[in-house]
């Protein structure tokens, strides 16, 4: 703990709805059969991102189903049951308080789980800018939505996630991150374009590994991925 009474690094509090209803408007480009298992890969790859970055001290999961919960804890999360059940802001701020139940001076951030290009360096590099702002956050790649929310230590984390949330973080009076070269913390995944867009960024193993049944889908042939 610091002199100020923070802890250093930061707590990611990562949110995962059960698989059966995640990543709906996905199913018109890959299929039902692979829509569970690509939102499962992406939150597989977005906790393994996150969890090597050299500024994050833990990620806590928000996630009513066990299967996905039991594979993310593998890999070195805490895995907590959405008790409020209220949608998504419920949730988070559900997970930031049992964060600072166990470390009251934590820097916390909210991620969606859905950033299968996700790469440490930027997302260090966005965590760095955020640090510098009681809260801050980062817009989705159609600068509609936000994929980073941040909190400093003591600062509630207020989230607003969901449509256009942007505007809403901005109003509350969030700091807009603003940095080039942070794409893959911007490219969340909801539609067919979006995995397209993600997977020329490169995407992460578990993404990876479902490419040859993307490939087979209409309208995705010829997909790759550059990172893998």
């Amino acid at each position: 703990m610091r002199s100020d009474g923070a802890d250093a690094g930061w707590s990611l509090v990562v949110p995962l709805k059960p698989l059966v209803r995640a990543k709906t408007r996905l199913s018109g480009a890959v299929g039902e059969r692979l829509r569970p298992q690509l939102a499962l890969a992406f939150a597989l790859d977005t906790v393994t991102a996150v969890l090597a970055c050299e500024d994050v001290v833990d990620v806590a999961v928000v996630t009513d189903d066990p299967a996905a919960g039991e594979r993310l804890a593998a890999l070195g999360a805490h895995v907590l049951a959405d008790v409020p059940g209220r949608g998504l802001n419920a949730a988070l701020a559900h997970g930031a308080a049992q964060v600072r139940r166990r470390r009251a001076g934590a820097a916390v951030a909210a991620l969606n789980a859905d950033l299968p290009a996700l790469r440490p360096a930027e997302l260090s590099r966005v965590l760095t800018a955020a640090a510098a702002f009681p809260r801050a956050f980062l817009a989705d790649a159609a600068k509609i939505g936000t994929t980073l929310l941040s909190a400093a230590p003591g600062v509630e984390l207020a989230p607003a996630f969901g449509g256009p949330s942007r505007a809403r973080h901005r109003e509350s009076g969030a700091h807009e991150i603003l940095l080039p070269g942070t794409e893959s913390v911007r490219r969340d995944v909801d539609t067919g374009a979006d995995l397209l867009a993600a997977l020329e960024l490169g995407v992460g193993p578990y993404t990876a590994r479902c490419v040859p049944g993307i490939r087979d889908r209409a309208g995705l042939e010829g997909v790759r991925t550059s990172g893998a």
